[in-house]
This record gives structure tokens, sequence and C-alpha cells, in this order.
């Protein structure tokens, strides 16, 4: 037995613990992936433990959270099929491990072409940074799907006297990242629309996103050289509610209500 197997021992009891949390709070597409991190560990385990016991009382734990994962996949399909499928997460005040990361990779897959984000408040510096992580988490993922295009819908940033020059900034901004988008073959297309008040992020696979809040979920930190700053999972939330809903036809705007 190697040094390491304690270590990926807990971590494997602590992934299936979170999973069948999240099961159990009807956290369906999170525990999918708790349960196949937490069961891969546990074969990674089982492949360098000696004690014959233990590899049986192991095996006997993977067969039985792998059924349940199975299961839970089955009933994912059924409600996405259906076109019934709804979860909800609460983001707690001051709670972290919200990364934009967690809150879409999931739904990345090889289906993936577009990527639409209507949100009034992409206008302010530390908005369109926001914007910028989650291409990039899109862009890290790019292998694992063939994302060609992203729209963006919001506000223009004008509540302010120098309002030209404000929207002239925030047009510039994004047209330094849709310039560089491109380097990464991702076409992004900005449009401007007054009194927009939806925040939703729609994936063409059928995935559909609504946080309250939009994408400034986010509270700044006490300092630029302070945990959090750049990693979003340190980083304290807001309050705030994500509803995820899958629909099989996505061509048009998604009725959720």
């Amino acid at each position: 037995m190697t040094s390491k197997v304690p270590g990926q021992e807990s971590a494997a009891i602590g992934l299936l613990s979170r999973a069948v949390q999240l099961d159990t709070a009807k956290r369906f597409t999170e525990a999918i992936v708790c349960y196949q991190e937490g069961i891969q560990l546990l074969l990674d385990v089982m492949k360098v433990t000696q004690e014959e016991s233990k590899r049986q009382a192991m095996r006997q734990k993977v067969e039985e959270y792998m059924v349940r994962a199975e299961k839970l996949k089955t009933h994912i399909e059924e409600e996405k099929q259906s076109g019934r499928y709804h979860e909800q997460i609460l983001i707690k005040n001051d709670s972290t491990g919200h990364s934009y990361e967690r809150l879409i990779s999931r739904f990345i897959d090889g289906d993936l072409t577009l990527v639409e984000v209507e949100d009034p408040y992409i206008r302010s510096n530390h908005q369109i940074y926001n914007f910028l992580r989650f291409c990039e988490v899109l862009i890290k993922a790019k292998h694992n799907h063939n994302l060609q295009r992203i729209i963006l819908t919001t506000g223009k940033d004008g509540n302010n006297p120098n309002s030209t020059q404000a929207h002239n900034d925030q047009k510039r901004k994004l047209d330094e990242l849709a310039a560089n988008l491109l380097t990464y073959q991702v076409q992004l297309q900005v449009q401007y629309k007054d009194n927009l008040h939806d925040r939703e992020i729609r994936f063409d696979n059928g995935w559909i996103i609504k946080v309250g809040r939009g994408l400034d979920y986010f509270k700044a930190t006490n300092g630029k050289f302070v945990i959090g700053f750049c990693d979003f999972d340190l980083r304290k939330c807001h309050e705030t509610t994500v509803d995820i809903f899958h629909k099989k036809h996505t061509n048009t705007k998604y009725d959720c209500g």
C-alpha cells in the first residue's frame, strides 16, 4: 500500500458523502459529478489495497454507489426528455465554493456550440472582468465541446453624467475581449438592450441556468493581495438562487416559469 492511499481513501469518502448530501437535496447534476469522482478514487485505492477483506468492503461500496449513480442518470435523462427537469441551488450569504467553473462546467459537452448570456449588468469594470472569467471557463473546457459562438445581451453603461464615455469604455473592453476570443476560434457577439431584466445563461445543448443576481454574485475582497481575489472558489458570495432547467428545443427564448 502506498503512502498516498490514506489520503485518497479519505478524499473518496468525502466526495461520496458529499454526493449523498447533494442527492438528498435534489441537486442531482452536482451529485453525479461527486459520485463519479468518488467512485474513481475508491477504485484507485482498491488497486493498491492488499487486505482482501478491505478490498471486498470497498468493492461493495463501489457497486452500491454505481447503482445509485446510474439510477440518478436515468432519472435526469427522463426529466430532460419530458422537459420537466428543474434543480435549485441556494447560494448562502458569505458562502464560498461557487466559482463559475463549478456553476457551469458539468453542463459542457460535445453538443455545445453556442452560449447565450443575458445579464443587464455587464457594464462596470468588475462586471466585465466577471464576464471575462466566465468566458475563460468556457475556453478552458473547450476540448470538451465545439463552442463556436457566445452571445452577450446586456445594458449600456450610461447611468452617470459621462454616459457616452462610460458606454464607449464598456464597448472598448468588450471589443477587446471579442478580438481575443477569435484567437480561440470563438466569436463573441455583444448586443445592447434597454430595460433588460432577465438574467439567464442558455446553452444550445438544452441547459438553462438562471442566477438571481446574474454573474455579479461575488463580494469584493478586502484588498488585492488576499485569498479569494484570484480564485473565485475562495471568494465570498452574496446570497442568490440558481435555477437549472433543461429544454429539448433551445433555438428560441425559453419559458422557464
